[in-house]
């Protein structure tokens, strides 16, 4: 079956709601947008989930807060109390997460900004979170491109501020790098390699990982290596770039964090418009290049993952 899409997942969450008390104040239709490729037993996890914060804090209904505590702790794990960063860590970390956010915020194609936070949880110091504005099927070349660029924000941010990278980036790399290679090897957006299909997927034998079939030469293998360098080098220079226009709006968002932590996505909005006098406009973009799109199902788990310090 397909997964369900924001109406489906609205009817879904209805039904496991039934048997808890939820408070005025929650919109499962919101609910449903906070979970883009869920399908139903990710969300009857989530009621249950978000059914224990009312039960610790001693309330006797569900607020939308603990939708939204539920879904941080499911996506991101379990808060980490006792790691507490140090001043240095602490500001390393507010500017890692502050270039994400403004990416995310100035660029044209990328998905809006859901949440910022500098809170350790899980394996993260920190997570910037975005939601796409609308259900997608498919994903333009721009869109991707737009959420590499964002991928690149927090080493760019901290090279820029400190001079200097650090480990923070590492989930950032990873995702970027496996999202560059698909689209030279499967999707057909490298105008080098062109409109050919590399390395499918094998079957998993033994519990294996998923192998890739090496179906093409050594020179071809080089070949897409090289375009995928290119790929990440060139969103590293536009998130430079982009990042040094809006210098003033990085430091504002990066400052807050440092102080309440937590922001939304309004929040990051703001300050980035009031650093720059005004409403912000994108950075220059080379000539948009024809549509092409991904409409293969497995790239969700690249498209939708909140990215992580």
């Amino acid at each position: 079956m397909d997964r369900p899409d924001i109406i489906g997942r609205e009817e879904i969450l209805k039904v496991h709601a039934r048997h808890v008390k939820i408070g005025d104040d929650v919109d499962l239709h919101h609910v449903a947008a906070l979970t883009p490729g869920s399908v139903g037993a990710d969300l009857a996890n989530l009621v249950n989930e978000e059914a224990l914060f009312p039960v610790r804090r001693g309330a006797h209904e569900i607020h939308m807060e603990d939708f939204e505590a539920a879904r941080d702790r499911i996506l991101m794990g379990q808060r980490r109390e006792s790691t507490v960063l140090s001043e240095a860590e602490k500001e390393h970390t507010a500017y890692h997460e502050g270039g994400h956010a403004v990416l995310a915020y100035v660029l044209p194609h990328a998905d809006p900004v859901h949440k910022v936070t500098i809170l350790p949880t899980g394996m993260a110091l920190g997570s910037t979170q975005q939601l796409p504005a609308e259900e997608r099927h498919m994903y333009s070349k721009d869109y991707i491109e737009d959420m590499l660029c964002v991928m690149m924000g927090g080493r760019c941010a901290e090279r820029i501020v400190f001079g200097e990278l650090s480990t923070g980036a590492s989930d950032d790399l990873q995702r970027s790098t496996e999202m560059a290679r698909r689209m030279v090897r499967e999707w057909g957006m490298s105008d080098r390699v062109g409109p050919m299909a590399w390395g499918q997927q094998g079957a998993v034998f033994l519990g294996e990982d998923l192998m890739h079939t090496r179906d093409y030469s050594d020179d071809t293998a080089r070949v897409v290596d090289e375009e995928v360098e290119r790929i990440l080098r060139k969103q590293e220079d536009l998130a430079t770039k982009a990042l040094l226009q809006h210098r003033t709006g990085l430091d504002a968002v990066a400052h807050r964090l440092r102080a309440a932590e937590t922001i939304d996505g309004a929040e990051v909005a703001r300050l980035v418009d009031e650093a720059d006098g005004g409403p912000v406009s994108s950075p220059a973009a080379p000539p948009t290049q024809p549509v092409e799109v991904a409409t293969d199902p497995d790239a969700t788990q690249f498209l939708e993952a909140p990215d992580r310090a």
